[in-house]
Parts: structure tokens; sequence; C-alpha cells
């Protein structure tokens, strides 16, 4: 029999309550694991979902020292360091919701706790464990062109962080681990419209590898899309997140290099048939369960998870360059002033 882990979440807002919901119906479905605390900074916030799951709502994360093994930290971001830190130094392993930090100090500050309390980190980028993301991976030859976009519509939610740390984050950590490259050129628009700080955004990526891959993230659409397209070498794969869908579209290679040629096609093959269109099977689930058994997977066994601390840091490293272009880019276009008139502080990203 596995021991049962004891897990907490910490935070308890729109998304922190679904960690919640998770891990109460892991530990009813009999896996070894138990949702032993609640903490809210509105401690009736706590209470409310502490009774909606079966669990004991705590005011603080430090009155847990002792009872629990392993927490999802959902804070806002500014606080991460702090829980996280808090945490790990009371023997806990930690899964800190995306972005892993509001800075690259504190990440490298959460790495350096991470090492020398030997605990296990996980950051929560929640696409890679889309089962369509999943389904793709051994697909992967040589992407060399991206086309991806995020559109949301407008609500009060994660207004603490613009559209590139709420919403592009997750397509840019997923175009990482498909590319594994480094990004030699960054060029980036972006605006705020509804908040304080940049709502819609345009970014182009050229990786050493000569990969480019552009991104579109809005949240004030009036369309929800989450959609990733890639091309590579005779082959475009596009990848619907919400439908959890993957379609390819593969050119046989002979026949295409016949067709350059002006030649005819191979025998058994021609323009229609040398392109063939494939769904790969796929195993519908929700991601964020198979983010959570993954991280109680990691925990278990005390291995370096699927979405590490490296991972989140290179990740949020990125992001931060985009803002920075995107703030250049409003000096070289003169929206200091409308941004100072209509917008004050929408340049602070």
């Amino acid at each position: 029999m596995k021991e049962n882990i004891r897990v907490a979440v910490i935070g308890v807002g729109a998304f922190g309550r679904n960690h919640a919901r998770v891990y109460h119906q892991l530990q009813r479905s009999g896996e070894a694991v138990e949702l032993a605390g609640i903490v809210d900074a509105d401690f009736a916030r706590a209470q409310a979902v502490a009774k909606e799951f079966s669990s004991i709502a705590f005011r603080a994360a430090e009155e847990l020292a002792g009872k629990i093994d392993a927490a999802s930290v959902a804070v806002p971001t500014s606080h991460h360091l702090q829980a996280a830190r808090m945490l790990m130094e009371a023997g806990v392993d930690v899964l800190i919701e995306k972005p892993l930090a509001a800075s690259i100090a504190e990440a490298d500050e959460i790495a350096a706790t991470a090492k020398r309390t030997g605990r296990v980190v996980q950051v929560g980028h929640l696409e890679r464990f889309n089962p369509a993301v999943q389904a793709t991976l051994p697909l992967l030859n040589q992407p060399m062109f991206f086309e991806v976009h995020r559109l949301s519509v407008f609500t009060p939610r994660s207004l603490d962080v613009d559209v590139i740390l709420d919403l592009m984050i997750h397509d840019l950590d997923v175009v990482l681990s498909f590319v594994q490259s480094q990004v030699r050129e960054i060029r980036a628009v972006g605006l705020p419209v509804l908040s304080p700080r940049v709502d819609i955004a345009n970014v182009r990526l050229e990786f050493e590898s000569g990969c480019v891959a552009n991104f579109t993230a809005s949240r004030v659409s009036t369309e929800r899309i989450r959609k990733l397209r890639f091309f590579q070498p005779h082959q475009y794969i596009s990848i619907d997140y919400a439908r959890q869908d993957v379609i390819t579209i593969q050119v046989d290679e002979a026949a295409a290099m016949a067709l350059m040629r002006g030649e005819s096609p191979p025998a058994g093959s021609g323009p229609v048939t040398s392109i063939n269109i494939q769904k790969p099977a796929v195993h519908p689930g929700e991601p964020l369960e198979a983010e959570l058994r993954a991280f109680l997977e990691a925990v278990r066994k005390r291995r370096k998870p699927l979405v590490s601390i490296e991972d989140g840091r290179a990740t949020l490293a990125l992001a931060l360059e985009i803002n920075r272009a995107i703030a250049e880019h409003h000096e070289r276009a003169n929206l200091e002033s409308f941004n100072h008139k209509g917008h004050k502080g929408a340049t602070k990203i």
C-alpha cells in the first residue's frame, strides 16, 4: 500500500479552487493522496472551499507545518517566492502555478531554496499536460515555423500581470519545449485596452535553429481560441488545445520531390494521393488532473518533474524579454503619451 501524500492548496481563487477539486477527486477515487488543508488570505473563502471538498481551512500556510507533505501554490505571482520558500523550508514539496515568479531574481531564489532543502518543485505550465500536446511529441522532428493564437474574453482575473505572463506564457513554454533552441531575436508589439497593463500582443521569435514563431495573445477578444499550428519538413501539424485535437498533413517526400523537378510522381502516387491527412490518437482527459498526478508521482519517487524549475525560469525569462521588447516598441512608436493619458502605468510591464 502506498502511503498517502498529504497535500494543501495555498490560495483558492478561481484556479486554486480547481486544484482543491482535483485533489479531492483523486482522494475519493482511491488515489494515495489526502487533501489536508486549504489556505487563503480570505479566510471565509478558505472555509467555504474546505467545506466543499471535505478539508480543513487555515488562515496562513505557516499553520500547516508538520501537517502536509506537498502543496499547490496558487497565490498571486508577487507572493510565489514568499509562500514557496516558507513551505520548502518546512519540508514541503511544491507545485507553483505559472509564472514561476515575478522576476528572474525571485525565480533564482526559489531554485536555490529547492536545492538547499532538497524539495521537489514543479511549475504549473498546464498545456504541457494537454492530451493533444502529449500526442504531438512523437511527431516532432524539425519544427521550423509556428503560428499560435490564444484569445480570451475579458475577465478581472489575473490583472496583476499582463497578457504575456497571463496567457501567452502557456504557448511560450510549449514552443520552447518543442523547438529546444535558444531565441536569437524578438520583435513584439502590445497594447493596454481594458486594463492598465498590456491586454493584447503579437510577438515574433526567431530561434538559433532558424525556426520562426508568431504568437498572438488577447484577453479582450469576443471569442475563445487556443490553437497552435506548425510546419516541419513535408508536414503540417495543427493542435487545438480546447478540443484536444491534432491534425497532421503529411506530404509523400518522393512524390513531392518529383513534382518539384517537373517529373511525374512515382507509380501509385499523385498530386492528390501524395498528401496524407491524419488525426493521431488522442486520449482525452483533464490536463489539470494529469498535471497533479505527475506532481504527486514526482513527490513520491523524488524525481525531477516534467516541468522543472529550469523550464519555468526559461519561459519566465523569455516572457520578461518580450515585455522589454514591447516597452521599447512603445518608445519608438511614441505611445508613452497614449499610456499616460488613458492608461496610467501601462508601460510598467
